[in-house]
């Protein structure tokens, strides 16, 4: 007899947050279903009613990723526009330890995505959405006169994206050249390199980083 909906669903949900804690314990290349059902306490033949192959295990393991992300505490945007902007390229980058382990594991599903065309095509929809958010800010900031209306939003969100990455990359591997204080100053100093309005640069573009409210956005 197959077990209630609600049996089911508890038990998906206890499987996901296995995975989650082998995934923060240990990253993606320990991710197996042996591991998954040693952090359950349950057997290998368990899960593969729920992972009949490799790929739903990994496929499972990024919708966890991204969930525990969505999840985590943001800061609150001072205003549209510019500093907005700001505020969602300071909650991508490895501020404190819940950043740092964030993007940790973020980083090591990179090679887990790659290998997969399925997965790789998931993982670029999940950064398209966030260039759609950035793009949104950037609009109204080049509306504002607070960046440059000839280059396309688009373009310029790209451009906000691949840096805060690229910093993230630098921020894992060498954290003592780059601690937080270094990154924001860097962010801030991209910024104020594609700014147009001088006061924006001077301060909205240099207040300093407030602390993640609770909740998500």
């Amino acid at each position: 007899m197959p077990p209630a909906r609600g049996d089911h669903e508890a038990r998906r949900r206890d499987v996901s947050a296995a995975v989650w804690r082998v995934l923060a314990d240990r990253g993606f290349g320990a991710l197996t279903l042996r591991a998954v059902a040693a952090e359950m306490g349950a057997s290998t033949g368990l899960l593969t009613h729920y992972f009949p192959n490799k790929q739903a295990l990994l496929r499972t393991a990024l919708e966890v990723l991204a969930e525990q992300s969505a999840r985590r505490p943001r800061r609150t945007a001072p205003a549209d526009g510019l500093p907005a902007l700001r505020t969602l390229l300071l909650d991508v980058l490895p501020l404190d330890a819940a950043g740092t382990a964030g993007n940790r594991i973020w980083v090591g599903s990179w090679d887990v995505a790659l290998a997969d065309p399925e997965l790789a095509a998931e993982h670029a929809e999940r950064y398209r959405r966030s260039r759609v958010k950035l793009t949104e800010q950037v609009e109204i900031a080049q509306r504002r006169g607070e960046l440059p209306a000839g280059t396309p939003a688009a373009d310029l969100a790209a451009a906000a994206q691949s840096f805060v990455l690229g910093l993230v990359v630098q921020a894992l591997f060498a954290p003592t050249e780059f601690p937080p204080e270094r990154q924001i100053t860097l962010l801030d100093d991209w910024l104020a390199a594609v700014a147009t309005d001088g006061e924006v640069r001077g301060s909205a573009a240099r207040t300093p980083a407030a602390a993640p409210r609770s909740g998500s956005d």
